[in-house]
């Protein structure tokens, strides 16, 4: 493809524009195929090499802070690139390591993390549930067994012979001193007797006082023994109680370590849970009667509530497990909250009461990609709350600390756990624009040390007969994935013209391939409307049509009120100071252009340009540079050597927006031009193009859109042949237009011009030279320049007769008028 351009330094006047440099057609003829069905597809999207040896060399280096942020505008296939990248390398990289949380049963607040191999984790939480469901119903089965209830009758017989011998022996020793030993409700009681019967009260009083203190003293040596018994007797039933109790741990010991002997046989490689084993059992073991008595019931306001043992303190949380996936992990955050990437610990509500335990821990992204890799995008990540901070605290400390926000910031006073910290071994990916890229790199000290690799996305790439066969691969490969019919080869070229005009470069295509893809669904579509079996250029064409038919309601209202006469914009005759600009309008996707009158006017002054639109803060920086940079330009050029004696305006009519941008510029320096000059402006041409202090016209973009913006009003109105666009040079090689303005200019009704200097195009602009100075400065007469600089240099002298006035002539009574000021301000 060869695209036909001037040498400003070789021409004083402007190029006008063949049909061939209009729109630069892909040629079908190039492609040896007939459809795409034909093609082999692509793995990979094309032009993207620095960005995918980025990716490369990010994703292979294994060091501190080598995460990946991914830069360019979405749609660009960014994502599915590098994912599928990443697929393809984790299959031959190491399994993650399955992480699990543990009852601590020395801190339950503080549960245990543990690493095991991948699949071990799931493995040992089945394995665990089983054997607590086991022991739930053995260990009761087992008390309830003959055997046992044998041990403990013979436990129980034993304190109770014991007892019994005691109190006997007492008894005995009592009856010798005829005192008998009672057995009462509240007690044991000694009382005295006669003929083996307790002696009544009033007996007892009857008896000689001698007699009553043998006896009152033989009660209180039995006494003294009766209390020494009793004493014993809460030993007893203590040592009875250790009996039961060392019987029960036997019992249950038999049965506990026999399950849990099969479970360490399955773990024996595994050190620490050989330890944890021998943690559950020994709690099993102190904790039997748990598995005994299921079930508790109490009364709370008149309610029975029925409380079972959950025995959770057994369980396993595996928190993450790999045991089904091959490689390291990849895994995508569309949600990234703090939670969602940190993990979290939930709570459960029991009678009005929060309460939590170890099972109740969450994994968060962190956890599942760690050994792996974790794709986010940078704006949502940005757009969370605490996500961020949370992130980058992870990344720097190289663990995953499972912490509550309430907590953290002392929002609640909820107790919960303190989970032991997860080692963190993980590659970040994320994805965003280059705008959030390089507003971290400025703001934010920690992103350069934490995301140290950079994944550009070429939004654009060189268009050539190679990546033209490229692209048509492109096009197979989303056909067949998007299950779309074949494209013939014209349809192809049609998409390749089409993406040329996307990035508005005839020498680049466009790498958005969401809207290529947009285009190939909706070709398909068509094609399927019209019965056709391969998709034909007529399709694409037909697609193109109506995506912007569905957009453009607001450029065709705006054309309306111009074709109406509510927005003045002439197309014929001609006007001294007013010229027709060019801006463009972009509607999300959609862009637009449509013409805009600029006037100016001058008048005697102290050299200022004023800038209506800044002088009301409608006017961007950008546009308000371009201003200045005309003033410089008509100082150096016509006042060199004298002061700048004039005042100038410029003004966007009827415009009630923002303005930015300085691609207008051409066109104010020419509508000055022509005022000081006093010579007309042809209406039916118009100007875009931005200049600089030296006159010359500099590129400016949407070049298509503002030709095709002028052109559709004045085929409304009738071409005339007349009527034509003034473009920068640069923007020659930029040029896809319509076929129909390409074809209004092979027929002469439509002109489109390339100027490289304002002298150029202000001359094409009047009709007359513009005029180059000679050795001593001077213009030729009747020339645009020499028409300039002799109203500047008329004004010089205005301005000397004015400072020769006196003083009360110079300075006008207030409220009153200023006749010398208002003739030298006279156009």
């Amino acid at each position: 493809m060869t695209i036909v351009g001037i040498d400003p330094g070789t021409s004083n006047s402007a190029l006008a524009l063949t049909p061939q440099q209009l729109y630069h057609a892909c040629d079908p003829a190039q492609f040896g195929f007939q459809t795409t069905a034909e093609l082999e597809g692509l793995t990979e999207l094309i032009g993207q090499m620095r960005a995918m040896d980025a990716v490369r060399f990010g994703a292979g280096i294994h060091h501190a802070g080598y995460n990946i942020f991914v830069l360019g505008p979405s749609g660009m296939g960014k994502r599915t690139m590098v994912r599928q990248f990443l697929a393809q390398k984790a299959q031959s990289e190491h399994e993650s390591a399955d992480w699990c949380y543990l009852n601590n049963f020395a801190q339950p607040h503080k549960p245990q993390a543990i690493r095991l191999p991948s699949g071990k984790g799931a493995e040992l939480r089945h394995h665990m549930g089983q054997l607590v469901d086991y022991l739930r119903s053995a260990i009761p089965a087992l008390f309830e067994s003959d055997e046992y209830r044998a041990k403990a009758e013979a436990i129980q017989n034993e304190f109770n012979k014991r007892q019994e011998q005691a109190f006997r022996e007492l008894g005995d020793a009592a009856a010798k001193q005829q005192i008998v030993l009672l057995r009462t409700p509240s007690g044991f009681a000694l009382a005295p007797t006669r003929n083996q019967e307790v002696l009544p009260p009033e007996e007892y009083a009857k008896l000689p006082e001698e007699e009553k203190q043998a006896i009152a003293s033989a009660i209180a040596g039995l006494q003294e023994r009766l209390e020494k018994l009793l004493g014993l007797v809460p030993q007893w039933w203590k040592e009875r109680s250790e009996q039961i109790k060392l019987l029960n741990r036997e019992t249950t010991l038999s049965t506990v370590k026999h399950v849990v002997d099969e479970l360490r046989g399955r773990f024996s490689e595994l050190p620490i849970i050989q330890q944890y084993l021998d943690v559950v059992q020994q709690d099993m073991v102190e904790n039997v009667d748990d598995f005994r008595k299921q079930e508790e019931s109490s009364t709370v306001s008149g309610l029975t509530i029925v409380a079972r043992e959950t025995f959770h303190r057994y369980q396993v949380n595996a928190l993450v497990t790999n045991g089904k996936q091959a490689g390291a992990p990849i895994v995508s955050e569309d949600n990234p909250t703090y939670s969602n990437l940190i993990g979290r610990v939930e709570h459960t509500a029991q009678l009005g009461a929060l309460v939590t335990d170890f099972t109740l821990i969450k994994p968060g992204a962190l956890h599942r990609a760690n050994g792996g890799y974790l794709l986010l995008d940078a704006r949502k990540v940005l757009m969370q709350p605490f996500a961020w901070d949370g992130l980058k605290r992870a990344l720097q400390a190289r663990e995953i600390r499972i912490e509550s926000l309430g907590q953290m910031y002392s929002l609640v006073s909820t107790v919960s756990l303190e989970p032991e910290p997860i080692p963190l071994d993980i590659k970040i990916v994320l994805f965003g624009d280059r705008l959030f890229y390089y507003l971290l790199q400025q703001y934010d000290p920690d992103f350069g040390e934490l995301f140290k690799v950079a994944a550009d996305f070429e939004d654009r790439i060189e268009r050539n007969a190679d990546n033209h066969m490229l692209y048509a691969r492109l096009i197979a490969t989303l056909a067949t994935k998007e299950k779309l019919l074949p494209f013939d080869r014209s349809a192809v070229a049609r998409v390749i013209d089409h993406s040329a005009r996307l990035v508005g470069d005839a020498r680049r295509l466009s790498t958005h391939m969401r809207s290529v893809a947009d285009l190939l669904q909706e070709a398909d579509y068509w094609a399927r409307q019209a019965g056709h079996g391969v998709v034909l250029v007529s399709n694409v064409q037909q697609a193109i049509d109506t995506q912007i038919h569905r957009q453009d309601r607001v450029r065709g209202q705006l054309h309306e009120a111009i074709l109406r006469g509510t927005l003045l914009i002439d197309t014929q005759g001609a006007v001294t100071g007013q010229i027709n600009a060019l801006s463009v309008l972009q509607l999300g996707d959609f862009a637009f252009a449509q013409p805009t009158r600029i006037t100016a006017t001058s008048r005697l002054g102290e050299g200022e340009m004023v800038n209506i639109e800044r002088e009301v803060k409608l006017s961007g920086a950008i546009h308000s540079k371009g201003v200045l940079i005309l003033s410089s330009f008509l100082a150096s050029r016509y006042a060199r050597n004298q002061p700048l004696a004039l005042s100038a305006s410029l003004v966007f009519e009827q415009s009630y927006g923002q303005i930015d941008g300085d691609s207008a510029s051409l066109a104010e320096l020419c509508a000055l031009l022509s005022n000081l000059a006093n010579v007309p402006i042809k209406q039916s041409l118009a100007v875009t193009g931005s200049v600089n202090q030296l006159g010359q016209v500099q590129a400016i973009g949407a070049v298509n859109e503002k030709i095709e913006g002028f052109f559709d009003i004045c085929q409304a109105r009738g071409l005339s042949g007349e009527q034509g666009v003034l473009i920068p040079v640069a923007n020659i090689e930029h040029l896809m237009l319509r076929r129909d303005v390409v074809a209004a200019t092979e027929a002469g009704q439509f002109r489109i011009h390339a100027v490289a200097h304002v002298d150029q195009a202000i001359a094409l602009l009047t009709g007359q030279p513009a005029g180059a100075a000679d050795a001593s400065g001077a213009y030729p007469a009747g020339s645009i320049n020499q028409r300039v600089a002799a109203r500047v240099a008329e004004l010089v002298e205005l301005r000397k007769a004015f400072g020769r006035q006196p003083e009360s002539t110079r300075r006008p009574r207030k409220g009153g008028s200023d006749p010398a000021g208002r003739a030298a301000g006279s156009n």
